[in-house]
């Protein structure tokens, strides 16, 4: 047989299985989009209520604090961590909040950020200069704040439990005719900063950069735990902003306001497609998991599903999500 037959014979077409791989890594937020539409689909054929501006309307509620503290999880896992502590933060932060609420809502919205400025700096100094596991370090926080805020609402924070008009209505209140909550408005300027800080920045770029390989940066010049040190403190006041809105939405709080926050909002951030181990991803991924997510709640929702079950099935969906990204990590 000729060369020139040789080169003539078609190449055999992929496999259906590696079509769909390069189809989502080519389009991922197309998928997620489509996924979502679905999602909406069957949710409104359960509960054909859900399709109204009403129904809309409370899943973004709920939309847009977990997909506040999912920015949080987005920005750490690009570098390779995680916090454990997020929702304690966001707890502890909506409890100060509430406590500082008599002297004035900007009083106690700083005040409650102030919580998670000081809580992440402080995982941040753990992993980053003493070197502790992201992991450990924050489940020890986490802990941490457990205990102090459960001491505290006996003593220095006893009866703080109603938060500030201005906050009930940032959480909770809508407008354009009671169709569009405030908190929306609140996690659109929140994801747009995320957004823009790692996409155009150059701490941006340098969180991409030690996720990716943290020892060529350190080799490269760059101050690596400074660097993680602010990405633990920017998530921490990612955290005590989504408590507060979730302080907001409820009227009042307790120590387990955001308990039921973590796992979604890991999960939000590795269905957005961003690598548990780091240096790929992006938040813009993140906002349409948080929206899938708050479907997929309101969906179980209807089917009287249990917060058990709930958990099961987001756990589900980290697992199969990440060694689902990690195959094909491994392929490329």
């Amino acid at each position: 047989m000729s060369n020139s037959s040789l080169t003539k014979q078609p190449l055999p077409a992929p496999k259906a299985s590696a079509r769909f791989q390069n189809l989502i890594a080519e389009y991922p937020s197309l998928i997620l989009i489509v996924v979502l539409a679905i999602l909406v689909l069957i949710t409104g054929a359960i509960e054909p209520n859900y399709l109204s501006v009403n129904g809309l309307r409370s899943t973004l509620l709920q939309a847009a604090p977990l997909g506040i503290l999912a920015a949080a999880q987005t920005i750490l896992m690009l570098t390779g961590g995680i916090d454990l502590s997020i929702t304690m933060i966001a707890t502890g932060s909506a409890y100060v909040a509430a406590n500082q609420s008599p002297e004035g809502a900007a009083i106690a919205i700083v005040l409650g950020i102030v919580v998670g400025i000081v809580a992440g700096s402080a995982n941040g100094v753990g992993v980053a200069v003493f070197r502790v596991n992201p992991l450990i370090m924050t489940l020890a926080m986490s802990g941490i704040l457990l205990g102090l805020f459960t001491a505290w609402t006996q003593t220095i924070l006893a009866g703080s439990t109603t938060v500030a008009p201005f906050i009930k209505l940032l959480g909770a209140g809508s407008f354009f005719g009671n169709r569009v909550p405030y908190s929306v408005v609140v996690w659109i300027v929140v994801g747009a900063a995320v957004i823009l800080l790692l996409r155009r920045t150059g701490w941006g770029r340098l969180i991409y950069a030690i996720g990716d390989n943290d020892v060529a940066v350190r080799l490269a010049g760059v101050r690596v735990w400074q660097v993680r040190i602010s990405a633990y403190a920017a998530a921490g006041v990612l955290g005590s902003i989504g408590g507060i809105l979730l302080a907001g939405r409820t009227g009042a709080v307790d120590l387990q306001l955001a308990g039921a926050f973590l796992l979604p909002s890991v999960a939000a951030a590795v269905i957005g497609g961003t690598s548990i181990f780091g240096g790929v991803g992006g938040y813009a991924g993140t906002i349409l998991g948080a929206l899938i997510l708050s479907v997929l709640n309101s969906m179980l929702t209807f089917l009287n599903v249990g917060q058990a079950v709930q958990n099961i099935v987001y756990g589900v969906i980290v697992l199969a999500l990440a060694w689902g990204y990690a195959g094909l990590t491994r392929r490329t």
